[in-house]
């Protein structure tokens, strides 16, 4: 067994088959189909049911998975860190971060980074809840992460690195129901639409908090993509819940965006894998957690 084989036995599991990690791989599907063989002959265990043209991971496959990913980028670091001698010129930094806090503030922390470190590519993966995060981190998937929370989880085998809170703004429509104002009492919801996040999101968790105090709102739309929730305020489907980092899109686009009245904010923080981590991803870390 080499490392080469479970770069290969990642990509079957991430793209879903043999022949997209094939062609992610830019090789013949029968070579790549050779090489998982090879692999489960040197283990001595079937790591995928082949079903057709479907695979599914055996026990054996998914108790794979997270050591195979420790070793790959452990190989990874090791190659970095010696070119890294002559400083950080190339490389990639792959990042898991929920929707909102990859608005902002990531946009400003790569436009940091890519200044210094022009070379370096950044990969950003998407992860909808906390929870996602801190595993596509633990797992290796990525090497860092960025999170929001009503509060910052408690874990052990991640690094949390504070970074700043979030406030939680409305965004209405142009044209009703509300005027503009710098600020919206919470009972003045009452009675209206909202469009909001899904379960285990610190939006979705407002909008509970909010009828839990006795102002009636109903759901008009639940969705992971909030990309999606600016074009369906605009067309008059619903009030959103965002964080802050949305407003500049929200008031170029035309909506309107109010504070809440109580204000309720998220907290956000940096996840970085325990252990040695690749010098792009360390200067990736120092560069964000910088003047803040």
């Amino acid at each position: 067994m080499d490392v080469r084989q479970l770069e290969y036995f990642l990509a079957v599991v991430d793209h879903g088959g043999f022949n997209k990690g094939a062609k992610a791989l830019f090789m013949a599907q029968p070579s790549l189909s050779q090489a998982i063989r090879s692999l489960e002959k040197d283990l001595g265990s079937q790591l995928f049911h082949r079903i057709g043209r479907r695979v599914v991971l055996t026990d054996a496959g998914r108790a794979l998975i997270e050591p195979a990913r420790q070793a790959v980028r452990s190989l990874e670091v090791a190659r970095a860190s010696v070119a890294s001698v002559q400083g950080v010129r190339s490389g990639r930094v792959a990042i898991a971060s929920m929707p909102s806090p990859a608005v902002e503030p990531l946009s400003t922390m790569i436009g940091r980074f890519r200044d210094r470190y022009p070379g370096v590519e950044v990969l950003i993966r998407d992860a909808p809840v906390p929870a996602s995060v801190i595993e596509l981190v633990r797992t290796g998937v990525t090497e860092l992460g960025l999170l929001s929370a009503w509060e910052l989880p408690t874990v052990a085998d991640v690094r949390l690195h504070p970074v700043e809170e979030q406030r939680f703004v409305l965004v209405a429509p142009p044209d009703g129901p509300f005027e503009p104002a710098r600020s919206m009492p919470r009972e003045r919801l009452a009675g209206q639409r909202l469009i909001v996040g899904e379960q285990g999101t610190g939006l979705r968790r407002l909008v509970e908090e909010i009828r839990a105090s006795g102002v009636e709102v109903s759901i008009a739309v639940e969705s992971e993509h909030r990309e999606a929730f600016l074009p369906l305020v605009l067309k008059g489907v619903g009030i959103g819940v965002l964080a802050e980092a949305w407003r500049p899109l929200a008031e170029r686009a035309g909506a309107l965006v109010f504070e809440l009245d109580p204000p309720a904010s998220l907290r956000l923080a940096l996840v970085s894998r325990k252990g040695w981590l690749s010098p792009a991803a360390g200067a990736f870390l120092d560069v964000a957690l910088t003047d803040l």
